[in-house]
């Protein structure tokens, strides 16, 4: 792999050269600011060998770099060797970021370029500025994946379909007003879509052009007058053909976008999100634009009583085949099975649902060490083969027509050390005290990140990534607006909202241990002195390692929080058991003391 990115960082160069290009910066994204991309936008990976969720490389005449954060440190550095990019650790104290890099590296009237398609408008305009304040030149328009990347992947071909309105719970149209509701609030009279899931989310279409997630490559265009689908035409099929006539949905080919935005009457204002919409289609629209947040963004974090329940039976579902795995893995552990083999096992089981729709991302399943790296993905090379001993972090998720699913275990295959033990623990009761939080309407986020951090804080531990992110209904795991992080994020949690609950701790070389549920903001208490409150409810369904507990650390309220929790997965899950299944999970279920 090294030698193959090496050669493509000397045809980029050549490239630069051609074109007096100074620097080039190479983000790990789609024109549609998208997480997981089509193998015909991965540039990035194809540049450096690198195939993380988040990372930008950075290539100037003489040195490449490239920038990720600590999900992807050990893996980064893994995947970068001898391929001419040096690693820098966003994040880290004493490390430049990108644009600190390029003015340490630059010499003043230096060409700095990008492809405007991978640039959402905000990122662009802030590169801009900062070339401004250093003296260098922006180019936005340069491509040179379009000449230099051989044998480039095409464009994806998979048909749309349409989500049934019983796995939906809201129609089309419905979708549609309340969305316009919005852009006129907005002093709007239009708005463009880009995002894949908003466009799927509103239109109640799903594709399968992504891997792990959902959608089918588009944009959308919306107005009281228009509503245009820019898509190419193979992937509508009759039904979908049908469902689009209903609602009074126009189709034209996917590169017909910036021809279409030329020519939008002046009359118009439209609305864009300025973190998702790219630089090239900014710069494309022919009449004034209004920068706000997506409106189809606030709108689908709310999911609807269809969709809740649509949840807890995909979250039934998704426990029976982690039963059924998990006993796979503990009566083989010494069998020589590998990491591999676990995902392989786990989407066979899943795969039992006629519901299933393939994984919501890349299975983690991390043995020893090497669940120390936060965002692992076995290969072939790298697969560690299971022992009876140590500990097995095992991430993984689905995509069912009626939710999507998101959970972690940590497990012991035997013999658990005393620090294995405390930290488990640990991180459980972090994960334990964000589950039961009741919080007053209105509170952000990071208010309540604390919580799940506050026991590692109290022995000087912790860990880099977010605590939650917002999940999708049958589309992205991971789904705006809404989080729960240290970083400063002003959306605030409503009713209706999913999201994660994954407190971890990483010990480089040793092991990694994460905890994870998928949990909904629902109502809480309420009185007319201090107003309306939230609380969650947990979704997942799946026992906790309690050979990995240490009962000495938790308080009784913690001890009958997890019975609790475990009765419950018992009652719920147990009916969809044979007699030797529902005895393992009522044995991992028992009570602690």
């Amino acid at each position: 792999m090294s030698k193959t990115t090496f050669q493509n960082l000397e045809l980029l160069r050549q490239e630069m050269r051609k074109n007096n290009v100074d620097a080039m910066i190479v983000p790990g994204t789609d024109p549609h600011q998208s997480e997981y991309i089509a193998p015909h936008w991965q540039f990035r990976e194809w540049l450096t060998g690198f195939d993380g969720s988040n990372g930008t490389a950075v290539v100037t005449l003489d040195k490449a770099a490239l920038w990720t954060d600590s999900r992807y440190f050990l893996q980064a550095e893994q995947q970068l060797e001898d391929s001419g990019f040096v690693l820098m650790k966003e994040g880290v104290d004493g490390e430049p970021d990108y644009k600190e890099w390029l003015a340490d590296n630059l010499e003043e009237d230096g060409v700095i370029a990008v492809d405007g398609r991978l640039f959402s408008l905000l990122d662009a305009n802030r590169l801009e500025l900062f070339c401004g304040e250093n003296g260098f030149m922006f180019a936005p328009n340069f491509n040179p994946a379009d000449s230099i990347w051989a044998n480039r992947p095409p464009m994806p071909q998979g048909k749309a379909m349409v989500h049934e309105i019983e796995y939906a719970g809201e129609d089309t149209e419905s979708k549609l007003t309340r969305t316009l509701e919005v852009i006129e609030a907005n002093n709007a009279t239009a708005a463009l879509f880009t995002a894949l899931d908003d466009i799927a989310w509103m239109l109640n279409i799903r594709g399968n052009d992504v891997e792990f997630t959902p959608v089918v490559i588009s944009f959308f265009f919306l107005s009281e007058d228009e509503r245009v689908l820019f898509i190419d035409d193979d992937k509508i099929t009759p039904e979908v053909k049908e469902h689009l006539k209903k609602y009074k949905i126009k189709t034209k080919d996917y590169d017909d976008i910036e021809k279409f935005l030329n020519r939008v009457s002046e009359r118009e204002t439209v609305l864009l999100d300025p973190n998702k919409v790219s630089d090239t289609l900014g710069q494309a629209m022919g009449c004034p634009e209004l920068y706000a947040p997506s409106p189809a963004a606030a709108l689908k974090a709310i999911k609807n009583e269809t969709q809740i329940e649509g949840f807890r039976h995909a979250m039934e579902r998704d426990a029976t085949a982690l039963v059924r795995t998990f006993m796979w893995i503990e009566q083989n552990a010494d069998n020589g099975i590998n990491e591999i083999d676990i995902w392989d096992q786990a989407k066979k089981e899943r795969a039992k649902s006629e519901l299933y729709r393939g994984d919501s991302f890349a299975m983690i399943a991390g043995y020893r060490e090497h669940g120390a790296i936060v965002h692992y993905e076995a290969t072939e090379e790298s697969a560690a083969t299971l022992q009876p001993t140590g500990l097995l972090l095992l991430d993984s998720g689905a995509q069912y027509l009626d939710g999507t699913t998101d959970i972690t275990r940590t497990i012991t295959l035997g013999n658990p050390t005393e620090q294995e033990k405390h930290d488990f623990t640990l991180v459980l009761k972090g994960h334990l005290a964000l589950a039961r939080a009741q919080f007053p309407a209105g509170t952000r986020g990071v208010q309540l990140d604390a919580l799940a951090r506050m026991p590692l804080w109290s022995e000087g531990l912790t860990y880099g990534h977010g605590t939650g992110h917002g999940v999708g209904h049958f589309l992205g795991c991971h789904e705006g607006p809404h989080s729960i992080r240290t970083d400063l994020n002003p959306v605030i949690l409503r009713a209706g909202m999913v999201t994660s609950n994954e407190p971890g701790l990483y010990r480089t070389g040793e092991y990694g241990i994460r905890t994870e549920n998928l949990i909904l903001v629902t109502q809480g208490d309420s009185s007319e002195e201090f107003g309306r409150f939230l609380r969650f409810e947990t979704l997942t369904l799946f026992p906790y390692d309690t050979r990995l507990i240490d009962t000495s650390m938790l308080t009784p309220q913690e001890v009958k929080q997890i019975n609790d929790y475990h009765d419950m997965v018992l009652e719920r899950v147990s009916p969809l058991l044979n007699d030797e299944e529902k005895q393992w999970l009522e044995n991992k279920c028992a009570h602690i003391d």
